[in-house]
């Protein structure tokens, strides 16, 4: 799984015109979901995330998580973080996972986030065309990949 995780003040997702959901401070998460993840890829990003200290404390130091703040959470599924670009200027989605593997990953991803931050998580609609707009706060853009924990 690979995440693109971005500190916002708010940010929302429409789809044909309509929002359909929007958070306040917190995390936009964009989840690209691969054919190798599993739950175990679920379970490693989800405790980086509501974990991660990326927000500011009283002094003004990012000393403080998404869960010490009751930040908000936004989850957009992204295919397109699995692009492979080594040949030609076409990106290759290849090992994006098909939607009857992905959905069921993509839900349980934002149920264990929902769990962590106990609050509801706003979703974008799986496989819908979205436009999504955020206030990067920061601005502060993280990238994680659960095949790659570094």
């Amino acid at each position: 799984m690979r995440v693109v995780l971005q500190r916002v003040s708010k940010a929302s997702v429409s789809v044909n015109q309509k929002e359909v959901s929007k958070i306040d401070a917190g995390f936009l998460i964009f989840l690209g979901i691969e054919e190798r993840d599993t739950e175990e890829d679920v379970a490693w990003l989800v405790g980086k995330i509501t974990k991660m200290r990326v927000f500011s404390d009283s002094d003004g130091k990012m000393n403080q998580a998404l869960v010490d703040q009751d930040g908000d959470a936004l989850v957009v599924s992204q295919f397109t973080l699995h692009a492979s670009t080594k040949k030609g200027n076409r990106p290759s989605f290849i090992k994006a996972a098909h939607p009857d593997q992905a959905i069921p990953l993509y839900e349980s991803f934002c149920e264990e986030i929902s769990v962590e931050i106990r609050k509801k998580v706003g979703r974008g609609i799986f496989g819908a065309e979205m436009k999504v707009t955020l206030v990067n706060d920061g601005p502060v853009t993280i990238t994680l990949d659960s095949k790659n924990r570094e």
